[in-house]
């Protein structure tokens, strides 16, 4: 499919990737994949191991990982790396897309500073932020703002290295 329609952007969920890692690594390496420039993982965490693989054997350790993090409801990703431009870290969503203020919470809406672990809350609007589900206001407010008063609560655990790097656990 790549070296038949000269995809440059390969973009799919870790699923996939490790589906295609059983297979082991000569089926994908008997194809060119020339033209890939960059590679996508989204839908879920993508697991080191699985992100090795995705860039040695499909990117041929050349095509950089946009291991982005979003939701339908943030219409639009939040948590992603620049190609070229961030470090990369096998697993990690890496940091914040401009904009975006990202906030790890311990169990009782305490904010987490520096190097921790907790449940991923956004605490100021951003760009493509959804108003309503459904036309249903209280319904938007008790889904996403009930949990933590006046954060943005994901549903998602994260973890922030020492870096500033988040990963998603889930």
């Amino acid at each position: 499919m790549v070296d038949k329609h000269k995809v440059n952007i390969f973009y799919t969920a870790p699923t996939a990737i490790r589906a295609l890692m059983q297979g082991g690594d000569e089926p994908v390496k008997k194809t060119s994949r020339k033209s890939l420039r960059l590679l996508g993982s989204v839908g879920e965490p993508i697991n080191p191991e699985a992100w090795e693989w995705y860039y040695r054997v499909v990117g041929d350790d050349r095509c950089p990982i946009v291991d982005t993090w979003w939701q339908t409801e943030t219409g639009g990703i939040l948590i992603t790396p620049l190609p070229g431009a961030t470090r990369l870290k096998p697993g990690s969503a890496t940091r914040p897309f401009f904009g975006v203020v990202p906030e790890i919470v311990d169990a009782d809406g305490k904010t987490l500073d520096g190097e921790t672990s907790g449940n991923l809350c956004l605490t100021k609007s951003w760009p493509g932020q959804m108003r309503t589900v459904y036309g249903d206001h209280a319904r938007f407010e008790q889904t996403y703002f009930s949990t933590y008063k006046n954060k943005y609560f994901t549903g998602d655990g994260c973890r922030r290295d020492a870096d500033g790097y988040y990963w998603i656990t889930g």
